[in-house]
């Protein structure tokens, strides 16, 4: 029997001529709609993890830890005063594989205001960083005020700290650092700022701390001997050749007193959380593609049943038992691409539009939570609108990865397991004795 023929079986396997009505062919769409639908999920948290673990680390390079940081003692020459360490930072931005450095004093101090006090992380940095500084310019979203810190006294603080202390752009808060006196002593250093803005990079668990103050102000605030001083480097690609590139060339450009990190070293504890995270639900998610797989081995075990009589003719006319088994395998084969075909598409269509799904599933929850806090408590008073992506841990705004590479892995993987499952019941039919069953007919 040539493939040509096991092929033409196949094809009326899965569309008959006859009017018939055939339970295994209702099993076999139910396969091949079980298999896509267990793809959507699974191509849904492929492309959301990806976009997720992308934004979260653009986030944490391009604001936090830049990609490469230089950090000073903070008795070196180049950490004396806000004009050498600018200084410094010039001279570095000339090495040829880098294309922005900026100095900054990084602290921790306690923000306090009339509804209460909190700690927050300060920086320190010049006044025109957020400008210059690309990622800072895009990834920061203004949520009031403006990004400026031009006057001595001015701040720029997270969204979060500003919710905590019930802040605007035009207050004023206090922030209470530590001063060494001559004698040895630590006394607490009360400083009043004025918030000149307030940002959000879309991810809370970043930034619901900071509190930016301009470089030379922190110098008088800010104890250096406990504070990181650093330079942050940027180059042209922070996953390519020119991040090593730069790293080298920065060896023999930063002075003695210098440790320099790559952006991989400083947060490598959190990357390989998100991997492992990632790879832990696509272990998940494929174990569900595996159970809707076996949908095809039982509806081409139904299939054999009701074709036995075919099977038996075919053989008597010379069909061999290998083209038999051929024709149910292409059958499963079939039943699986048909899922991966409806599934992926279906997925990636769902992962474009995560955020509008997720937005119109809070309101819907929302609207009947409240209904209930009514009818439980009277009024709305201290209601909390519910979250299902807490900001607090996850981006407020998901971007979407397609990850080409591993979705062409996923759809070879469906196929692998239709086949397999295919296997046995394909096998059982290429084994079917014409005989015995023409004796029945």
């Amino acid at each position: 029997m040539k493939t040509a023929s096991s092929l033409m079986f196949a094809y009326r396997l899965l569309f008959p001529r006859t009017g018939k009505k055939s339970n295994a062919r209702r099993s076999l769409v139910g396969a091949f709609v079980c298999i896509g639908i267990s793809l959507v999920p699974l191509v849904m948290v492929l492309s959301i993890s990806d976009g997720m673990i992308q934004g979260i680390t653009e986030r944490m390079i391009g604001l936090s830890s830049s990609h490469i940081n230089c950090i000073l003692y903070s008795d070196s020459p180049e950490s004396n005063s806000a004009e050498s360490l600018a200084e410094l930072s010039r001279s570095l931005e000339k090495v040829e594989s880098v294309e922005f450095a900026y100095p900054e004093i990084k602290g921790i101090g306690l923000a306090s205001s009339s509804a209460g006090r909190t700690g927050a992380t300060v920086r320190a940095v010049e006044t025109d960083v957020f400008s210059r500084n690309q990622a800072f310019r895009s990834l920061f979203k203004v949520t009031d005020g403006e990004m400026s810190l031009d006057a001595k006294n001015s701040a720029i603080i997270g969204e979060k700290l500003a919710d905590t202390l019930h802040l605007k752009a035009g207050d004023t808060f206090r922030l209470i650092t530590t001063k060494e006196t001559g004698d040895g002593r630590i006394l607490p250093k009360i400083t009043p700022f004025k918030i000149t803005g307030i940002v959000s990079s879309g991810y809370q668990e970043l930034d619901a701390l900071w509190v930016f103050i301009p470089l030379q102000v922190g110098y008088s605030v800010l104890p250096l001997k406990s504070s990181t001083i650093s330079i942050g480097i940027e180059t042209k690609n922070a996953f390519g050749q020119e991040l090593e590139q730069a790293f080298n060339d920065l060896q023999f450009a930063v002075p003695a007193m210098t440790k320099i990190y790559r952006w991989n070293e400083i947060n490598a504890a959190e990357y390989q959380n998100f991997a492992s995270t990632q790879i832990m639900l696509l272990v998940i998610m494929m174990l569900i593609v595996l159970v809707a797989s076996v949908n095809i081995s039982s509806a081409l075990v139904m299939l054999v049943m009701e074709r036995r009589k075919e099977i038996a003719i075919l053989k008597s006319l010379g069909a061999t038992s290998g083209g038999i088994t051929q024709a149910f395998l292409i059958t499963g084969m079939v039943t699986g691409a048909l899922g991966v075909l409806i599934g992926i598409p279906c997925g990636l269509l769902c992962s474009v539009n995560f955020n509008v799904i997720m937005n119109n599933i809070e309101k819907f929850i929302n609207i009947f939570t409240e209904f209930h806090y009514i009818l439980l408590h009277g009024s709305m008073k201290d209601f909390s609108e519910v979250h299902l992506l807490d900001p607090a841990f996850y981006l407020q705004d998901v971007p979407m990865a397609v990850p080409l590479g591993q979705l062409v892995i996923i759809a070879s993987g469906t196929l692998v397991l239709s086949l397999f499952m295919s296997a046995l019941p394909a096998i059982k039919a290429g084994s079917e004795k014409p005989i015995d069953t023409l004796r029945k007919i």
